[in-house]
């Protein structure tokens, strides 16, 4: 699995950039993680009702063709793309959510911070206040899009939002709970916890 640190890209163009790499890979192509953060911009998934844009103001909303509702990426945030062959790695869309759900749970148990995933809202959770959001899209047994990891970002424009569409949603990030490490630091060590596990085949596994 090759890991690509983008630093600072434009959301709109890294889209494409996902579309495009995951409509020419082939069988044999290597799964990428692309490690990234955005300007401002609010993403609505495929599914997004209006009514969860509360008052975006001046911070630009893109319809995307991800799962999930209504988000926030801005500076400050880790976002993690995740353009893997899901049909070769033998998990299905469960077990990749779960998978990415326990790499997040476990680099912030590495940090003695307590944190779980919760039924049927995808992401990851500190309390009741979320601190890793989550939507992928699924195409010819591949996925791209991924999650997004507050680390030391202004939270103010998720109170312009429901959050994943949760009215009332807390949000929290990494720097209110004790962690100063930068947002490389971070992205390394959570892209080799996700490497690890995403990297893990069903016995018997094979691409169909």
């Amino acid at each position: 699995m090759l890991v690509r640190n983008m630093g600072l890209s434009d959301y709109r163009e890294t889209w494409a950039a996902m579309q495009q790499f995951t409509d020419r890979r082939g069988a044999e192509t290597p799964d990428e993680l692309w490690l990234t953060e955005h300007e401002p911009i609010f993403t609505q998934g495929l599914n997004g009702r209006p009514e969860h844009l509360l008052a975006p103001g001046d911070i630009p909303v893109v319809q995307v063709d991800r799962g999930g509702q209504v988000t926030y990426h801005g500076p400050g945030q880790l976002v993690v793309y995740c353009l893997l062959d899901i049909l070769r790695l033998g998990i299905g869309v469960k077990g990749l959510v779960g998978r990415i759900e326990q790499s997040v749970i476990a680099l912030l148990d590495d940090y003695d911070i307590e944190a779980q995933a919760r039924a049927g809202a995808p992401g990851v959770y500190v309390g009741e206040a979320k601190i890793a959001a989550l939507g992928l899209r699924i195409r010819k047994g591949c996925c791209y899009h991924g999650l997004s990891l507050n680390v030391d970002l202004d939270l103010e424009p998720f109170d312009r939002i429901n959050p994943c569409g949760y009215r009332g949603l807390a949000v929290t990030r990494l720097k209110d709970l004790g962690v100063g490490d930068d947002l490389q630091t971070v992205g390394d060590r959570l892209a080799a916890l996700l490497t690890e596990r995403l990297s893990e085949k069903k016995p018997g596994s094979t691409r169909r």
